[in-house]
């Protein structure tokens, strides 16, 4: 909590002399129940929710925030918001959801804390979408240092032809005890983990000359440091790995490179910390008041399919998205297509196990599992994409995805027909093959859907309610139907 203690300290410790141009104080209260009746809540009621969601089949919380803005001359703005959360059948019962300051200088911004952070490095429609591939609004925010462009900033000289975005960080995971209590006996669990992303987009065309734009780039992130136990029968841990903490690790999570001596083997020949990220394309149309968008996330683990080094990229999602010009039935409509069944193949062999070191074949990424720090997951919620299943669904008690290789169809279509109602409809269909270390005994099916209705009238400023429906048929997470009532109240404060 001391952390939460210095952003709020720090709140007050604005400088005076500052020049105030604008400033101003919001609150936000909000109180969600889910109710459905299968061994886990139908999966889009769990998903893309920012961790404010829970894989039971009945759950509930209550959460209330406020935010501060503060502008000042020259360019300068001060954000910070704190925002509290409790809750049952969650992976906690209260905990911090945001507490956040973030310092801004014209596109510059240096974000402090826990934040559920948008407008990720590929834009998606967050209303629609299945999910990001690397990272995305699935599990609860990573506290961190986080510097970054948010929005796309001209190159000088190319006359807005070209812009760039990006950002750096760093931070932890804050998840240990979670994992501790979540992991089964003879069950692995890592804590003290340490965070790391880094991106870079560009953007080529200018759209108030050309109707065609192109994104490109590379988002990359990295768990680091940290320790591995092994839960045993008597309720006690062992420790397994103790990696290493030092200046080197964080010099080695931005530039991926080999462990030395004080990691475990596997380390040593390959990168040091679990390394994912992703390339990111799109190709943006607009013609008239249509827009049409093309997307591309391809997914990556280690070296493997970071470059073109078996000749083909085969996993990623793709996505195509149309928005309509403005009107009363339907705001946008949204198709993706996700694979990652192919893992760069089945086999991965990297020389110091056998008799052969100058052969090494880097395949069997088992995506989203690392055999030290068990999967990109937070609170059991994992941090890519949600069609493939994170740890919150293992009765186990282990921390680890198991169906990764997964094919899987989606689609989305929202409308706004006024200013107090919105309307959205999801739908997904996945086959699961498992992970090749662990097949599943056939390949499994997966149907989820979503109806949901928010209202927010005019005569009640600030509240809103929203209903959602969904219903979920299949053979690898089960049947269920549920329904989820959120209701919330926001408002500000005169200053």
């Amino acid at each position: 909590m001391n952390l939460y203690k210095t952003l709020l300290l720090s709140v007050l410790a604005v400088p005076v002399y500052a020049q105030q141009q604008e400033q101003s104080l919001s609150y936000r209260v909000e109180a969600s129940a889910t109710v459905s009746n299968g061994d886990y809540a139908p999966l889009w009621l769990t998903a893309n929710r920012y961790g404010m969601s829970s894989s039971d089949n009945k759950s509930a919380y209550l959460r209330a925030g406020i935010a501060w803005n503060r502008s000042f001359n020259h360019g300068w703005n001060i954000d910070a918001g704190l925002d509290l959360a409790g809750g049952k059948n969650l992976a906690s019962t209260f905990w911090v959801q945001q507490a956040y300051m973030d310092f801004s200088w014209r596109p510059l911004t240096l974000s402090i804390g826990s934040k559920e952070r948008s407008g990720f490095p590929l834009e998606k429609n967050e209303r629609l979408t299945s999910g990001w591939m690397v990272e995305g609004p699935n599990a609860r925010p990573i506290p961190q240092v986080r510097a970054e462009i948010k929005k796309y900033l001209n190159i000088p000289g190319t006359h807005g032809w070209m812009a760039f975005k990006g950002h750096l960080a760093y931070g932890m995971f804050m998840d240990g005890n979670w994992q501790e209590d979540f992991a089964g006996v003879n069950q692995s669990y890592a804590q003290k983990v340490l965070y790391h992303s880094k991106s870079l987009m560009f953007r080529l065309g200018n759209r108030e000359k050309f109707p065609l734009e192109f994104e490109f780039g590379l988002l990359m992130a990295t768990q680091f440091s940290g320790d591995q136990y092994k839960k045993l029968a008597d309720g006690s841990s062992q420790l397994i790995t103790d990696m290493p903490d030092g200046l080197s690790s964080f010099w080695k999570a931005f530039f991926p490179s080999a462990g030395g001596s004080d990691t475990p083997a596997g380390e040593q020949v390959n990168v040091e910390g679990n390394m994912l990220g992703s390339w990111n394309f799109a190709l943006n149309y607009y013609c008239g008041d249509w827009t049409i968008k093309a997307q591309l996330d391809h997914y990556f683990e280690d070296h493997s399919q970071m470059f073109w080094e078996y000749g083909r990229w085969k996993d990623g999602q793709l996505g195509i998205e149309v928005t309509p010009p403005k009107n009363n039935w339907i705001t946008s409509i949204l198709w993706e297509g996700l694979s990652t069944k192919d893992s760069s193949g089945p086999i991965l062999y990297d020389g110091f196990w056998g008799s052969f070191p100058d052969l090494q074949m880097s395949g069997g990424d088992s995506y989203y599992t690392n055999y030290i720090y068990q999967a990109w997951q937070h609170y059991g919620m994992g941090i890519g994409n949600p069609l493939l299943p994170g740890p919150a669904y293992n009765n186990d008690g282990s921390i680890t995805f198991k169906s990764n290789r997964v094919k899987a169809q989606h689609i989305g279509i929202c409308g706004d027909p006024s200013e107090e109602w919105s309307w959205r409809l999801l739908a997904s269909y996945a086959k699961h093959w498992g992970t090749y270390v662990a097949p599943l005994d056939k390949v499994r099916k997966q149907f989820n859907s979503l109806a949901e209705v928010t209202y927010k009238p005019n005569w009640a400023q600030g509240w809103a309610v929203s209903a959602a429906a969904a219903m979920d048929r299949g053979n690898y997470t089960g049947n269920s139907t549920g329904v989820m009532i959120t209701l919330s109240k926001t408002g500000g404060f005169g200053l």
